[in-house]
Formats: structure tokens, sequence, C-alpha cells
């Protein structure tokens, strides 16, 4: 198993002031770090050699909005939102990323105001499979996220994502699992890990509150007993919001702190998912 942090406690963005904190999750214990590839105008080629200089791996994550919507009926749209994301899989190359995720299928805190329809769908499939076609070319894997129901409308429970990228039907399209959403969303927690099959590729450890792991009401013997019966082995990343960035604490909808500090987040997030998977080894 690996062990990664998400990076969106911390910055929107990654740049060099943000190396010190990498540096205190090197030597936590952390294998990776997952970087938020919101602004594509960094020197992602730089970043991705000072990272490798610290012993850390990379995946990343990125979002569409209502303004490059891969599902809107407007072809416009989709094709900006095919390009962004191309562009975005430009800068993972050119750091070193293993793995793109996110809800990059559809925009995100956009609503029709009913579920997706059929020609939705289509378009979802047929952008993904367009963006995976490029992810192979440039060595990158794709990890679809579901989101629940109050985040997104195309892709809300995990066996949703299963069947999606199945459609896609690409080697570089894969799915990911999030502890979070599937706390709103799941009625059988082993049922959505499952339906991921051979195309689990990424899981996000977060809980219900976003703040440390192990520390609220997420069913984690649930969880951990699945991963590791699935036979999963790959990243367990934390992903925990706070307060850091006015915008990501408007987004993720976070009013109050409900951590100390962010270091010992992670250092206590870390630890709590090497010893529970450690317990069932």
């Amino acid at each position: 198993m690996k062990y990664g942090m998400n990076l969106l406690l911390w910055s929107g963005e990654v740049t060099d002031e943000l190396l010190p904190v990498c540096e205190q999750l090197k030597a936590a214990g952390f294998d990776g770090v997952e970087l938020p590839m919101f602004n594509l105008d960094l020197d992602y080629a730089s970043l991705g050699k000072k990272l490798d200089a610290m012993g850390l791996a990379r995946t990343a994550v990125t979002i569409r909005g209502e303004e490059d919507n891969p599902i809107s009926p407007d072809p416009a749209v989709r094709k900006k939102g095919i390009e962004l994301t191309k562009k975005t899989l430009d800068c993972c190359a050119a750091a070193g990323v293993e793995t793109l995720v996110g809800p990059y299928h559809s925009a995100i805190g956009y609503f029709s105001g009913e579920g997706p329809t059929q020609d939705e769908w289509k378009w979802g499939v047929q952008s993904m499979r367009e963006v995976a076609e490029y992810a192979g070319q440039v060595g990158v894997m794709l990890g679809v996220e579901a989101l629940n129901r109050f985040e997104c409308y195309l892709l809300n429970a995990h066996g949703d994502s299963a069947r999606f990228v199945r459609e896609v039907d690409h080697p570089n399209c894969g799915m990911m699992y999030d502890t979070f959403h599937s706390n709103i969303e799941e009625k059988s927690i082993a049922d959505a890990i499952n339906a991921g099959g051979d195309k689990l590729i990424h899981i996000h450890i977060s809980e219900n509150d976003r703040s440390t792991p192990g520390k609220g009401i997420v069913r984690w013997d649930d969880n951990f007993d699945a991963i590791v019966k699935s036979g999963y082995d790959s990243w367990l990343v934390i992903e925990a919001f706070g307060l850091a960035l006015p915008e990501i604490a408007a987004a993720t909808k976070i009013w109050r702190r409900m951590f100390d500090d962010e270091i010992t987040l992670a250092t206590e997030g870390l630890a709590f998912m090497k010893r529970e998977i450690e317990k069932r080894s």
C-alpha cells in the first residue's frame, strides 16, 4: 500500500512556499502527495524535480465547472472541458504525476434539477474517452470520482463510476473510491468498493467532517475490511479540508475549525491508516 496526503489542506496550488510542508510529510512517513491542479500555468516540471529529490511520488486532482462542463448540451462547452483536462494531463506529465483523480466528468456544483439524461451520460462517456486516449499518450492514469448528490448529479455512487468507466472502455481510465462520499450515498460499503474491481485504482480516506481520519463516524471497520479483502494495493490518500484558504473553505462548506493543526491531522491520519491496514495483514 502507498500512503499520500492531498495538499488541498494547505493550498489550491503548489509553489515553492509549500515545499517545507512536503518535507514534513516525507519525514512523517508519507510516500507521496496529491497536487491540486487548478492553476495550469505553474512550472510543474520544476516542481516534479523538487519532489523527486525529496522522494515523494505524486498524484493530482482537478475539477470541471459549468463553463467547461463535459456533459453540457453545448458542443463548444464540452470541447472546452476536454481541452482543459488534456492541458491538465500535460501538467501531470511534466510533474511526474501517476494518476489524475477528481470529478472532471461533469461540472461540480452545477445542477439541472433532475438526474442525468441519456444524452448527458452519452456526452460524458464520449468526452472521457477522448481524454483517456490523450492520457494514454502522455502516460497518466485517470481516476474518475463520484461525488455525493449535493456536489454533482452525473456520478453519485461508486456503482455509477464503475459503469461509467467500463463504458469509456480505455486502459487509462479507472475509478476511485472516497470514504466521505460513500458515507453519504452507499447502502453497502463492501459493494461500493467491489464495484470497481480491476478499475479501482485510487482511494481517498476522508472523515465525515473532512477532518482527521479516524476521529469521526465513518464506518472505518467496514471500509478497511472491504479494502483489504478486495486485494486493493495502491494509493490511500488523506483528503481533508480546513480554513487555510477562503475559496476552498467556501467550496467545501467548511465554516469551523475541526482539528488542531494541519501537520497533526496528517501525521495522526497516516498512523491511523497504517494501523488499520497492518492489523488486517
